[in-house]
C-alpha cells in the first residue's frame, strides 16, 4: 500500500484529533492513530474508547487499499518540523512504514488495525437533530465552565441538551451555579434529551470554530454522532436523569441592578484579591443607584471595598457570593451591560444580559454564601 498527501493538511488533522487520546490507556493500541486508506481517501481515527473522532483527507496519489495503526506521539512529533511538501507513505504486508520527504525517509512499525476498537453503533430508536455550527458552538461554550466535577452524581458532569419542537436549551451546573442557553435558532422534530460529556463538549469547542455547514447530530439512550463538514464524533453519553433545572429558578426577584458588565468583572478581581483564600467571599450592597463591593481576609488583616454606579431603585440589601464563580459567570456572557435579579439574601441571584438576541434566550443563576455580618 502507498500514498502521498500534504504534509501540512495531515499534520493539522492528526492534531485535531489527537485531543482525544489520553496519556494513559488501558488498551496499548488506544496510544495510536488508526489509518485507513479506501479509494484513495485516508480516513484517520483517534479514540479513546469512550469517544471516537474520525477525519478524512484525499491523497494526491494512493495505489491499493488496507489500514494499519501507528503510535500518534511519535507521528506527531515527526511530522511537527516537516515544512509543507508531498510526503510517500509506504507500507509492506509486515507493518513496516517507510514515510518520505524532500531530503530523507522515515522508518517505522506499524500495529495490526484489528485491535482497534470500533465505534459504537446507533440503534433504530435514534433521533436525528441539525444546528448551526455557531448556534452549537454558542450553547457549549457558554455552558462547558458550569458543568461539575462530581463522581456521586455523574449526570452533572455535561451539559444537557434538553429538545423541544420549539426550541433547544443547552444547561450545566454543579450545584453552585447554572447555565441555562435556550435558543430558537434550532429545534427537534420530537421532545427529546441527552447529557453530553465534557470531554466530547470540550473537543467539539475547538473543532466549531472553523465549521461553515450545519452539524448533524444522532444520538440513542447511550451514544451520539456528531457529523461535522471534516469530522465525525461518536461518543458515550452520561446516562441517568438530569435534575429539573427550571425549578431552581427563582421567578419573582423583586431586587433588578444593571451593571456595566467589564467594569463589575474588573472591580470583582480587584477586591476578591483582599477576600478570603479559602472562601473567596465578596459582599455586594446595593442601594440607590450604587453597588458596594467589598471583601475581606481577618487572617490577615486585610479588606478592599470598591463602588461603582449602577441602575438600581429598590431597598438596600446585601448579599454575599464567591467571586471566583461571579466572575466566571461574567466572563461567559457577551452583553455590555447584564442585569442582577436578587430576591433576599438566602436566594439564588440571577444574571441575564441586557443585550439579548431575540433568538436567544441566556440566564445564568449563582447561590450566594452566607454573610456573617
Amino acid at each position: 500500500m502507498k500514498f502521498i498527501v500534504s504534509s501540512t493538511g495531515l499534520f493539522s488533522h492528526l492534531q485535531a484529533i489527537s485531543r482525544v487520546i489520553n496519556s494513559k490507556n488501558s488498551l496499548p493500541i488506544l496510544d495510536c492513530f488508526l489509518l485507513e486508506l479506501t479509494d484513495g481517501t485516508l480516513s484517520i481515527t483517534a479514540s479513546d474508547s469512550e469517544t471516537t473522532l474520525t477525519t478524512s483527507i484525499e491523497t494526491n496519489e494512493a495505489d491499493g487499499d488496507g489500514r494499519f495503526a501507528v503510535n500518534s506521539k511519535t507521528i506527531l512529533d515527526a511530522l511537527k518540523e516537516i515544512p509543507e511538501q508531498p510526503l510517500t507513505f509506504e507500507v509492506n504486508e509486515s507493518l513496516e512504514i517507510i514515510v518520505k520527504y524532500q531530503n530523507g525517509k522515515y522508518s517505522l512499525m506499524g500495529q495490526h488495525a484489528d485491535e482497534y476498537p470500533q465505534a459504537a453503533n446507533l440503534g433504530s430508536n435514534a433521533v436525528h437533530v441539525s444546528l448551526e455550527a455557531s448556534v452549537l458552538m454558542n450553547g457549549i461554550t457558554r455552558s462547558l465552565f458550569a458543568t461539575a466535577d462530581d463522581e456521586l452524581r455523574p449526570v452533572m458532569n455535561g451539559v444537557y441538551f434538553d429538545i423541544t419542537t420549539e426550541d433547544i436549551t443547552f444547561v450545566a451546573s454543579d450545584g453552585h451555579k447554572l447555565v441555562r442557553n435556550k435558543t430558537f435558532k434550532a429545534r427537534g422534530i420530537e421532545k427529546a434529551a441527552f447529557i453530553l460529556p465534557k470531554k466530547p463538549a470540550t473537543l467539539l469547542k475547538n473543532l466549531l470554530p472553523k465549521e461553515m455547514a450545519d452539524v448533524q447530530v444522532d444520538f440513542d439512550d447511550r451514544n451520539a454522532v456528531f457529523t461535522l463538514e471534516n469530522y465525525t464524533m461518536t461518543c458515550r453519553l452520561i446516562e441517568g436523569r438530569y435534575p429539573n433545572y427550571n425549578s431552581v429558578i427563582p421567578s419573582n426577584n423583586p431586587h433588578k441592578a444593571t451593571i456595566d458588565r467589564a467594569a463589575f468583572m474588573s472591580a470583582l478581581k480587584r477586591v476578591s484579591v483582599f477576600s478570603s483564600a479559602a472562601s473567596s467571599l465578596i459582599k455586594l450592597r446595593l442601594d440607590m443607584n450604587t453597588i458596594q463591593i467589598s471583601g475581606q481576609d481577618i487572617d490577615f488583616s486585610t479588606s478592599a471595598e470598591e463602588t461603582l454606579m449602577c441602575q438600581y431603585e429598590g431597598n438596600p440589601m446585601s448579599i454575599g457570593f464567591k467571586s471566583t464563580f461571579l466572575i466566571d459567570i461574567l466572563n461567559n456572557m457577551a452583553s455590555q451591560e447584564v442585569v442582577l435579579e436578587l430576591a433576599d439574601p438566602s436566594r439564588a441571584g440571577v444574571l441575564v444580559p441586557v443585550e439579548q438576541n431575540e433568538e436567544e434566550d441566556l440566564l445564568m443563576l449563582l447561590m450566594p454564601m452566607m454573610l456573617n455580618d
